[in-house]
């Protein structure tokens, strides 16, 4: 029996692959990013090695998370630094929740996190009565659309400008543009009021290096580094496994994240935070929280066989390559993490039952394993979750078909005996193929049926040595 998750999976991906304009979009706008990584890769001495290098690094850091994730908290504390191992996304949701009510906060304003978008953050603020803004311009034009991220890195990449001129002018009362920049100085201009009036600045971050007890955040805007200053309280929410052992290895990964995730020698901003304002200092927070999420990434480290996808650093190079994500899209997958990655991780984070259907949504082609710059062996790991669902159990009409098929394929004569049978029923369907009765019309209506050899390889080979 199909979940509720899996239903809604078939039909915003049954709308989704039926619409050209969007998957035109779609296709137009990783056109360009594809030429550009290709180049930035070109600039490594040795790209490959430098995915082995990291790969290498991430397993460091996952086989002895204990250690480096003890080693960073207790270096944060050493500055002042409030860290927090939140368990379940309720403890995390809690702790922020009481830490706004404590220091009576009455606006937050965030810098682009997905862990946030993974406990759902905003929405239990919200719901609270504090006033959430999204400080990313691609996440907050999908804040402002009350959907969901598109896309790991480029939330908002299946709009066109128009569309977002419309709702600027909508919500913002800014004039209709098509001009790039002016959109963006029209969502300046709010923002730059929203960071001086904010009590808390919440972020994530890109890694976490243990040596120094630092988070380090990459980005192109400027505006993860002004919430993180400017508010007098700020919040670090990350997973357990973003951290790396040294400061060192920051001189490999930031470059790396920026040729895959966005086609860039580096991104524009790189912060270091080490804690809240240090005695002398006039920059930065009074208060710096660091929450340290699990949410079920233990029991991926738990997994030997499956592991790896704790290696993940959120470039979506995995998504930019997928044939089933250009053609249904990120809000069809229902989930935080879309695509190759999100299909691996989603059924370890919230339940194998119901998300099992996204290990399906592949076409194993295994580019996305080509793509990922830490050498997660993804479309691998699609198959495990696979054979995961069926131990699990499956539906009984599927199990009645899986009995089904075997008996045939066990049984020649009986085969035999189905192949003629089937020869005549699709002779019967050509007949009715154009009507609307049509019981394969949800297939054939994107799809022509395989034709049934008019004799089969045994008769071939029976009449052959004849």
């Amino acid at each position: 029996m199909s979940s509720i998750f899996e239903s809604q999976f078939r039909a915003s991906a049954t709308k989704l692959t039926a619409d050209l304009r969007h998957r035109s979009l779609i296709r137009k706008a990783l056109k360009g990013y594809e030429k550009s990584r290709d180049e930035k890769k070109a600039r490594f001495q040795d790209w490959e090695a430098a995915r082995q290098a990291a790969a290498e690094t991430k397993w460091e850091a996952i086989n002895h998370l204990d250690k480096y994730l003890s080693e960073f908290a207790d270096n944060l504390a050493r500055r002042g630094t409030k860290v927090f191992w939140a368990s379940t996304a309720e403890e995390a949701r809690n702790y922020i929740l009481n830490l706004a009510r404590e220091k009576q906060a009455k606006t937050i304003i965030k810098s682009k996190t997905m862990t946030s978008e993974e406990i759902h953050l905003n929405e239990v603020l919200a719901k609270a009565g504090y006033e959430v803004v999204e400080s990313d311009l691609g996440e907050f034009i999908v804040q402002l659309r009350d959907e969901a991220p598109y896309h790991l890195v480029f939330p908002a990449m299946h709009l066109t400008r128009n569309e977002i001129s419309h709702l600027f002018h909508e919500k913002l009362g800014s004039p209709e543009t098509d001009n790039p920049e002016e959109l963006t100085m029209t969502v300046r201009r709010d923002m730059r009021i929203r960071y001086c009036k904010a009590d808390i600045g919440i972020s994530g971050a890109n890694f976490a290096v243990a040596e120094t007890g630092m988070i380090a955040i990459t980005e192109n805007e400027g505006n993860a580094r002004l919430t993180t200053s400017l508010p007098k309280i700020h919040v670090a929410l990350l997973g357990i496994e973003k951290v790396l052992p040294k400061l060192s290895d920051l001189a490999l990964f930031l470059p790396m994240l920026a040729t895959v995730g966005t086609g860039q020698q580096l991104t524009c901003y790189n912060s270091m935070i080490g804690g809240p304002r240090q005695p002398g200092e006039t920059d930065g927070p009074e208060e710096f929280h660091v929450i340290l999420l699990d949410n079920r990434r233990t029991h991926l480290l738990a997994d030997a066989e499956q592991r790896d996808a704790l290696h993940c650093i959120r470039c979506g190079a995995c998504l930019n390559v997928c044939p089933i994500f250009r053609n249904v899209g990120g809000q069809t997958y229902g989930t935080t993490y879309q695509g190759p990655i999100g299909s691996v991780i989603t059924p370890h984070l919230r339940g194998l039952r119901d998300w099992k259907h996204l290990s399906f949504a592949s076409s194993l082609c295994g580019a996305c394993t080509e793509a990922c710059p830490v050498k997660i062996d993804l479309h691998h790991h699609l198959l495990q979750n696979r054979r995961n669902a069926v131990v699990l159990g499956t539906g009984k009409l599927d199990r009645i078909a899986f009995r089904g098929f075997a008996f045939l394929v066990n049984h020649p004569g009986v085969f035999g005996v189905a192949v003629k049978a089937g020869r005549l029923v699709q002779r019967l369907h050509r007949l009715i193929a154009s009507s609307k009765i049509d019981p394969l019309r949800a297939w054939t209506a994107s799809r022509e049926a395989p034709v049934i050899a008019k004799e089969s390889f045994r008769q071939y080979w029976k009449s052959r040595h004849k």
